[in-house]
């Protein structure tokens, strides 16, 4: 069913050059997209049928014989080649196993049900292997054939899917809806079977994000949302079956239960759902829609998204040409085809999210876990936020080519603060306040909103929330509930803060000290400059200033940021490769996370000379290579946020050529084709978006800012076309990867930046160079 895609298009492309080869072989933006790049190692993608934002992603739940653990954070891994069901819901690249979602697993067994499927624990008869030569994944279709003998051909809708279960002519024929078994489990589910109108409908009451990991976790497992779902056929129904726990109900038609946030033993053999059957040899197409409000809203999502007529073809045609408005709003030109693949599946990742969660008639689930309408002016209510991961690429990505989803995003994100009794969650999935990582994302993403012109949210109401949210202390704050990992407070111990002027590691109640204070000068600094082009000019000076308090963790003797005690004290003993103080990284990842005061960070480290001495030795080992992939906690790491930005460094230390250099290396060396082409989690998004950036030649200086820093295109040609707005044209002549020179609308550009202004169109043509050049220096 599947060949390799790179070599597909390769073989299409023979005889034609990369610049023509769109047309020469038919071929659309969407026709580049490999979405199994990710799903091995630690990318955490998921292959199944979304649509662009979409809320339903139609995708396989694998298993390693633990009905309680898939192995994988989105329920997927490349390598393992077992599934127990394909799910409804999915985040795409979370960090933690299990990450979220993977709600209502599905499985078409060819087989009877004869024991409870939940008593199957190990996974060994209500499952089956596949192999990936039965596999095809596009853009909004996703295609397996299972060893059992049923094979699936799915395509999605933003809220609902269809699919065509072909089932063999020998064998019984069972469609499992283990309606209980989320990802972390569940509370409680309710499955309704209605044979004569050939109908399952249920629903399962989750959340728990992250609900298995060890800092925190067992702070947050627990219920924030409850998943409705409807699905129909277009053949009669001959049998139906519930179960319960151990208890299978042949016959039956109506079941509750759920399965707890436990893992293994104090899990395993809890939940409940149901199965119909069919003839056998059967060929099924069901319809499948879903709501976080109601069953009636899963009911008109479907009726509004899939017309009586709709077939899995035209459903996948509609969903392919969605994805081709949204990717061919960056278009690259030239190029080989592995890296077309490359840049294109990244787009493609990077427009996952934030995912719908409203209905076609505008409810949604707000964060009390109410009922609630979107806002005047506000088109859908959008969710799933790993603020900490997306502030630093993927959020400046969104506002470039899709400026009004991005609003209303924003919109979103504040509504949800507005229910949340005017707190603003660092990590929010669906309607849940899960309090996942370290700092104040939101307001760098917001801030970052304003910059680069997004402007259909209610941005004064949300300044005066998020500056709220920076200078008024929270009795939460002072809880060490959900540390490290998902401490509650979102400006923990403030107070204390506020006196200190950093986070004092022995009483900040968060994940680290030294992190805290540099992901809230970021933060401070981003809103500050957000308050400045409110013209709300007392606010603009007191939070510019607080983006300086990255300089009471910066200590001069050891040359590293450095957690310190409330009595002013440096934490010891000090390792530079320790995460004493820091948050998923090293004090020496952490000490280049001051975008907002580059100049500064070199000035505290002695000099711009020393700066970029050091920087050096961060993506070099002794001798000069490159060490750029598994280095130790020493070296520069792709895989994770900290110190994605600081390849761009050198940019402003003096040297672009080495930002050029290293730029081009990473896009050339550590992201690729294949399974296993990204890095590390993609982290909604975020690598995927970094690539697509450094491609492009163009990065976001600091959080809350529309400058771009430049380096070196990938592409001879690249056409940005925003949703709304002017196009942005990036050229590039000559071989090598190092600037000759630039003009920017056809006059010289001198600088190593461009400012806001470029992203309401304009042009960049690049001249490049095989040696360094002083441009930019």
């Amino acid at each position: 069913m599947r060949r390799s895609l790179t070599v597909a298009l390769a073989a299409a492309l023979v005889a034609s050059t990369l610049t023509t080869m769109s047309a020469a072989a038919g071929l659309s933006p969407a026709d580049f997209v490999d979405p199994l790049i990710g799903s091995a190692g630690d990318g955490n993608t998921y292959p199944g049928a979304t649509a662009p934002f979409g809320m339903l992603a139609w995708s396989p739940t694998s298993t390693h014989g633990d009905q309680t653990s898939t192995g994988a954070a989105n329920g997927y891994q490349y390598d393992t080649t077992r599934v127990r069901g394909f799910a409804l819901t999915h985040v795409n690249g979370a960090g933690c196993n299990p990450g979220a979602a993977g709600d209502v697993p599905i499985l078409p067994f060819a087989g009877d049900v004869t024991s409870s499927p939940t008593a199957d624990t190990t996974d060994a008869v209500y499952a089956s292997n596949f192999s990936h030569a039965d596999e095809a994944a596009t853009p909004g279709r996703y295609r397996l054939g299972l060893q059992n003998g049923v094979t699936t051909d799915v395509a999605a809708t933003e809220r609902t899917a269809i699919g065509t279960l072909s089932y063999p002519q020998d064998k019984p024929a069972s469609l499992l809806f283990r309606t209980s078994n989320s990802l972390n489990g569940s509370e409680d589910a309710e499955t309704h079977i209605d044979a004569a109108n050939r109908r399952v409908t249920g629903s399962v009451l989750t959340g728990a994000f992250c609900g298995r990991r060890a800092n925190g976790g067992v702070n947050n497992r627990k219920s924030y949302y409850r998943l409705y779902f409807t699905a129909r056929f277009d053949q009669p129904v001959t049998g139906t079956g519930t179960w319960k726990d151990a208890t299978l109900q042949p016959g039956g038609t109506d079941q509750t239960g759920g399965e707890g946030y436990a893992t293994g033993k104090d899990r395993a053999g809890r939940g409940s759902g149901g199965y119909v059957t069919f003839a056998p040899g059967s060929k099924v197409t069901m319809r499948i829609a879903i709501s976080y409000v109601s069953l009636e809203g899963a009911e008109r999502n479907l009726q509004a998204e899939q017309p009586k007529k709709s077939t899995v073809d035209s459903v996948a045609a509609r969903t392919k040409q969605a994805w081709n408005t949204e990717l061919d709003r960056v278009n690259v030109s030239g190029g080989t085809a592995t890296q077309r693949i490359t840049f294109t599946t990244a787009l493609y990742h990077s427009l996952q999210q934030p995912n719908l969660v409203s209905d076609v008639d505008g409810q949604y689930l707000g964060m009390d876990r109410q009922p609630h309408r979107v806002e005047r002016g506000q088109d859908a209510q959008y969710s799933n936020f790993s603020g900490w991961d997306q502030y630093r690429a993927q959020v400046q990505l969104l506002a470039l080519v899709e400026p009004r989803v991005a609003g209303n995003f924003a919109q979103s994100l504040y509504n949800y603060a507005k229910q949340n009794d005017g707190v603003w969650d660092r990590w929010v999935h669906v309607n849940g306040a899960t309090h996942v990582m370290t700092g104040d994302p939101s307001a760098a993403t917001i801030a970052t909103f304003y910059a680069m012109g997004v402007r259909n949210f209610d941005y004064s109401g949300a300044f005066d929330s998020l500056y709220r949210q920076a200078t008024v202390s929270r009795p939460e704050g002072l809880q060490d509930g959900g540390c490290p990992g998902q401490c509650v407070g979102q400006r923990p111990n403030l107070a204390q803060y506020l006196t200190s002027h950093y986070a004092p590691n022995d009483v900040c109640h968060c994940w680290g000290g030294a992190a805290e204070t540099l992901e809230d000068a970021v933060a401070d600094s981003a809103i500050g400059h957000f308050a400045e082009l409110l013209g709300r000019t007392r606010e603009a000076a007191e939070l510019r200033a607080r983006g300086a308090y990255w300089r009471n963790v910066f200590n001069p003797d050891t040359g590293y940021a450095q957690a310190r005690n409330v009595d002013g004290s440096w934490v010891t003993p000090f390792d530079p490769a320790s995460d004493r103080g820091f948050a998923q990284g090293s004090a020496a990842a952490y000490t280049w996370m001051v975008p907002q005061d580059v100049s500064g960070l070199a000035d505290a480290m002695g000099g711009k000379a020393t700066a970029v001495s050091r920087l050096d030795g961060f993506f070099h080992d002794a001798s000069g290579n490159w060490q750029l992939k598994g280095g130790g906690p020493l070296k520069y790491d792709p895989t994770n946020e900290p110190d994605i930005h600081a390849p761009w460094l050198y940019d402003e230390l003096g040297q672009p050529w080495k930002t050029q250099e290293t730029v081009r290396q990473l896009v050339s060396s550590v992201y690729g084709t294949g399974p296993s082409g990204l890095p590390g989690n993609d982290d909604l998004g975020t690598m995927s978006a970094w690539y697509v950036f450094a491609a492009l030649g163009i990065y976001p200086r600091t959080p809350g800012s529309g400058e771009l820093l430049l380096s070196s295109p990938l592409f001879p040609g690249a056409v940005i076309r925003p949703a709304a707005g002017a196009p942005i044209r990036i050229t590039a002549s000559g071989s090598g990867k190092y600037v000759q020179d630039v003009r920017r609308d056809g006059r010289p550009q001198r600088d190593w930046k461009v400012d806001a202004s470029f992203l309401r169109g304009g042009s960049l043509d690049f001249r490049l160079s095989e040696t360094p050049t002083t441009w930019g220096s």
